[in-house]
């Protein structure tokens, strides 16, 4: 990042923790000023366990980083993204799931919190248009680290019976953030972008 002239800051926090989040805001503000885009990320599938059997701790943790973290973030640094004048215009981008809308047995944790990010992202635009455009971006089966960890082979090909037959790249769900972040993406607000290889279609 410094070879192209950026700027990069590190900083070790835990997304569900409100104290983490407010130094992380806190120290982001000192160095940078103002933002102007927030992409919310951090986010965790949780354990394969039917409802009956998950315990309430499994679904504290998932519901903790991948919902609450969402709303920790998005309290703390929309404060830093500039507005009016000059600005550009803002952006916020929380990243959901494909599975948010179809589900999927055994993982109603992770389902049940980015289905909360959708109706939550919705409020958000909401009340923040037109200054500060709020939106969602929802993979589908893509091909990262975690996946392909904790995943067993013939779960990753059953992923990929999808229509196009493959697992989706990351690359390709940053070329969907880079549009929503970009001046391109300024028509969309409070939108549901679902880069998902034809795995479920809205």
């Amino acid at each position: 990042m410094r070879a192209l002239g950026a700027k990069v800051l590190v900083v070790q926090a835990d997304a569900s923790k409100e104290a983490d989040v407010e130094a992380f805001a806190k120290k982001v503000q000192e160095t940078f000023g103002k933002i102007n885009i927030l992409v919310n990320n951090a986010g965790t599938i949780g354990l394969e366990v039917s409802v009956r059997d998950m315990e309430t701790s499994e679904w504290d943790k998932v519901i903790g980083t991948d919902l609450r973290g969402v709303f920790l973030s998005c309290k703390n640094f929309l404060p830093l993204i500039a507005k009016g004048g000059e600005a550009p215009v803002g952006k916020v981008i929380n990243i959901s799931s494909e599975l948010s809308k179809k589900g999927r047995e055994g993982y109603g944790h992770y389902a049940a919190a980015k289905g909360a990010i959708n109706a939550f992202t919705m409020c958000l635009a909401l009340e923040e248009a037109p200054e500060i455009l709020v939106n969602i971006v929802a993979p589908g089966p893509i091909e990262t680290d975690m996946i392909l960890a904790d995943m067993e082979p013939e779960w990753v090909e059953k992923e990929k019976e999808i229509p196009l037959r493959r697992l989706g790249t990351v690359e390709e769900i940053g070329a969907a953030a880079l549009l929503l972040a970009s001046d391109d993406g300024n028509f969309f607000c409070g939108q549901f972008v679902s880069p998902n290889g034809g795995a479920v279609f809205f």
